[in-house]
């Protein structure tokens, strides 16, 4: 049965926007993957509209904010028509609070895509009061919403908005589609560069208060044979030309120029006719910045403000595809853009980098993947699922309590009938009560103990309860929830015994991969990371993994595989992607005397292994 999904949205293209143009590529990806998608937004319908977005005139805006009268009624009738299993509300949006007003809309679960926070400006004051109306139904809103979906890591951190949901919140990067070539043209002469120009700057975006264009405009002024386009219109387009005009020297042209808006086709084209792309945002109402993601389009560098909290400098950085500036720092900006401008190498680097990472990290396909297994974690009835009774998940975790809650309850959503076991190990915060209350089993050891010895001690409480298959997970290691069904689908099913180990093909130190190096040659085993504890152990690996021999293993991420070598059991490997782009807190490998160690002291155990067998 397809799942039904409806969309609360802002705008929708034609608008011009990041958020409408994330929206559309989301739904065009859900609609080709089987997801039955639709739309309610702001705006007056047009006539090239599919059948499933449906836009409500807006009579006035207030503060940014659209209002439509129509809104609540027409909500209401939606849900009664689509029978959504999942209403997906994107944020910032003061008409996806009359979700909360309608009886239908709360019997549906919803999630939340946290575009941008309201935030409250240094520069307009009056969103700090229209903020301080609309934040208790905000707040109402996450109370009441099953998943979060923040843009990056980095964002998440700053929200003062999320501070009291952060175990509901899952960063899922936004993408854009690129299955799509743009369609290019020249730019028409008004859009276009004077002749003669050695650096071609463009910023793309609204003429308003948070943008930074003022810093950008300053400068550009005092540099030599670099021009700057503005695409965009807004409230600001006076006071800008003023100030265009104001740093011109008499009888000079122009080094800045307002462009006023352009199309798609127009936007594309003058991305491609740009050297360098600047985005100069001074307030974190930036959240990501999609055109970035279109800058990478057409390998183009990039130029942005290092807003603190602001994702778009985590956007760069995860990309390499440019420099980073202090915001509102004017001598910063013109150096910036002067390395750019002497170094064309420097630029082409850069703008190969972005085009590769925007393949890798920023594509819609992915994105809409990680939002689809969310969406069926809600509603499992629209996909079949076979019940795991005789499976247990057994977690060590020791003061987590701000990721427990939701590994539990993801794990449950994602294995029907399985049961989750959490052995604490002697935390000091609320792990332990958070787990319980998102429904896993709990074991508390008396005496601190080693991640292994946790494991160990969950297993061991598996095997005395019957359960046939176990997997584990060190929380202080590499692990990603939302892998669970690929982890134990893809290792051997069709065997009653074995261990089945999880690989993420992340970067890996130089000293990790010469000991795995090393660790291959020792055991014979053809697999790609011998340490991790993401496993699946079945059958009599569990016996292996319980018993005395297993216990007294100083390094047992090696030595259970050489124990299940010599009994003869298969070992498989299963390569698994990292969603939630999480840092590697694991101690193992980050210095040679540390892999050193590893492999001496796995040599010994090689050579013991080797006597016994």
């Amino acid at each position: 049965m397809a799942l039904r999904v409806l969309h609360i949205g802002k705008y929708y293209p034609p608008y011009r926007g990041g958020m409408e143009v994330f929206l559309s590529d989301l739904i065009h990806e859900q609609r080709q993957q089987g997801i039955d998608a639709h739309a309610l937004v702001h705006g007056d319908p047009e006539p090239g509209d599919p059948p499933w977005i449906e836009r409500i005139p807006v009579q006035f805006s207030l503060v940014y904010a659209p209002m439509a009268a129509g809104f609540r009624a027409a909500l209401g009738k939606a849900i009664e028509r689509i029978r959504p299993d999942v209403l997906h509300l994107h944020l910032p949006n003061n008409s996806a609070l009359w979700a909360l007003t309608l009886p239908i809309a709360r019997r549906v679960p919803w999630v939340i895509h946290w575009h941008s926070d309201v935030v409250v400006s240094n520069i307009r004051l009056s969103l700090a009061l229209a903020y301080a109306l609309y934040r208790p139904f905000e707040q109402a809103l996450l109370e009441r919403s099953q998943e979060v979906f923040v843009t990056s890591p980095k964002y998440l951190e700053a929200s003062r908005a999320l501070q009291n949901w952060r175990n509901k919140c899952q960063v899922i990067p936004l993408g854009i589609n690129l299955t799509a070539s743009p369609i290019l043209h020249e730019p028409p002469p008004q859009l276009g560069w004077s002749e003669g120009t050695q650096l071609r700057l463009l910023s793309i975006g609204r003429l308003t208060y948070y943008k930074g264009f003022e810093t950008l405009i300053n400068a550009v002024a005092a540099m030599s044979n670099v021009e700057l386009l503005i695409a965009g219109e807004g409230e600001l387009h006076e006071s800008l030309q003023q100030l265009i005009h104001s740093t011109c020297s008499t009888g000079a042209r122009p080094k800045v120029r307002l462009t006023g808006p352009v199309s798609e086709e127009q936007k594309h084209a003058m991305l491609q006719s740009c050297d360098v792309f600047c985005l100069a945002s001074r307030e974190r109402t930036e959240a990501f910045g999609i055109v970035l993601l279109e800058a990478m389009q057409h390998a183009k560098p990039c130029i942005v403000t290092d807003l603190p909290g602001s994702g778009m400098p985590w956007v760069v950085s995860k990309a390499k595809n440019g420099l980073l500036v202090p915001f509102e720092d004017i001598p910063a900006w013109r150096s910036a853009i002067a390395r750019m401008q002497h170094s064309p190498q420097l630029r082409t680097r850069y703008g190969e980098a972005g085009l590769r990472a925007l393949h890798r990290y920023f594509n819609i396909t992915p994105c809409e993947r990680m939002v689809a297994r969310h969406y069926r974690a809600l509603a499992p009835e629209s996909v079949p699922v076979a019940p795991r009774r005789d499976t247990m998940l057994v977690i060590s975790a020791r003061d987590q309590q701000d990721q427990i809650a939701h590994v539990v309850r993801r794990a449950l959503a994602l294995l029907p009938g399985a049961q989750v076991l959490v052995v604490d190990n002697r935390s000091t915060d609320g792990t332990a009560n958070r787990a319980e209350q998102a429904g896993a089993r709990l074991l508390r050891p008396l005496l601190a103990m080693t991640s292994w010895g946790t494991l160990q001690t969950g297993l061991r409480y598996a095997k005395a309860h019957g359960f046939q298959t176990v997997v584990t997970i060190d929380m202080d290691t590499w692990y990603e929830v939302e892998e669970l069904p690929k982890l134990l689908a893809r290792g051997t099913p069709a065997l009653s015994a074995g261990i089945t180990v999880g690989y993420f093909s992340s970067k890996h130190s130089m000293a990790r991969r010469l000991a795995w190096k090393w660790y291959r040659l020792l055991t014979g085993l053809p697999l790609r990371d011998f340490v991790s504890s993401f496993r699946v152990y079945r059958g009599k690996a569990i016996d292996i993994a319980i018993s005395t021999e297993a216990m007294l293993l100083d390094y047992q991420d090696v030595g259970t595989l050489m124990l299940a070598r010599r009994n003869n059991l298969p070992i498989s490997e299963v390569e698994l992607e990292m969603h939630t782009l999480k840092i590697d807190r694991s101690g193992i490998f980050r210095s040679w005397a540390q892999a050193f160690r590893y492999m001496v002291t796995s040599s010994l155990m090689g050579l013991a292994y080797r006597r016994i067998k």
